[in-house]
């Protein structure tokens, strides 16, 4: 999705982000995530992004760290997304459609007033972000076909190869990536991988320990 206010500059982003820990959830630059949003303090935070620069700060729980003042510590990455869509349910709810925007490291937690948490953040580590398609040239694109053909197969899905083929390198790594089943760790080797390459190539080697987990084999996709 193409956003009305596009980010050209790292100046351009805000230096403190609310944050939303949400397990399981993968958001990388120019993907979309659907989110349905209940709890009152959550609620709050997404009204006042609206208000505000429409930036919420998508992090996972990191359970191997203590605590933060009886709050799950959160990973040090995590990726901003932008409120592009948003709809109110009637019955209390928001549905929230978030489009990733760029990669952050955590600087620090805050203490605030709000209910919600904040962070101060740094999105320096991550300026490639902001161009879209960069290092699709250097994807190794047949692997992930490859991949992804073995998967329709082992599990009987039947996919669209033929709006597949026309997706472009980045639309189709960043979609997998997000849409895969793997758990906190793996999604968060995911979002750390440093180029879109590198991001393909841990899609592949987690689907290759995947099928051969599932099949007792330890061959790797032919």
């Amino acid at each position: 999705m193409a956003l009305n206010r596009p980010y050209e500059h790292l100046r351009d982003l805000p230096a403190v982000l609310p944050i939303f820990p949400l397990s399981g959830a993968l958001l990388l630059p120019r993907g979309q995530m659907p989110l349905n949003i209940f709890e009152p303090r959550y609620l709050q935070m997404f009204e006042d992004a609206l208000r505000g620069h429409r930036l919420i700060g998508m992090v996972q729980p990191n359970e191997l760290r203590a605590p933060l003042h009886d709050e799950p510590a959160v990973h040090a990455v995590g990726c901003a997304g932008r409120i592009t869509q948003f709809a109110e349910s009637g019955d209390g709810r928001l549905l929230i459609t978030l489009t990733g925007v760029c990669r952050f490291r955590v600087s620090e937690e805050l203490t605030t007033t709000t209910p919600y948490r904040q962070c101060a953040v740094a999105f320096g580590d991550f300026a490639a972000d902001l161009d879209a398609r960069s290092g699709e040239d250097e994807v190794d694109r047949e692997s992930v076909v490859r991949m992804l053909r073995a998967f329709s197969e082992s599990n009987r899905v039947k996919l669209d190869w033929s709006e597949i083929e026309k997706a472009p390198n980045e639309a189709l790594v960043n979609a997998l990536a997000m849409m895969s089943p793997f758990g906190t760790v793996e999604k968060q080797a995911l979002l750390e991988a440093e180029t879109l390459k590198a991001r393909a190539e841990v899609l592949v080697a987690l689907a290759e320990i995947e099928f051969a987990r599932s099949s007792g084999a330890s061959t790797a996709l032919q």
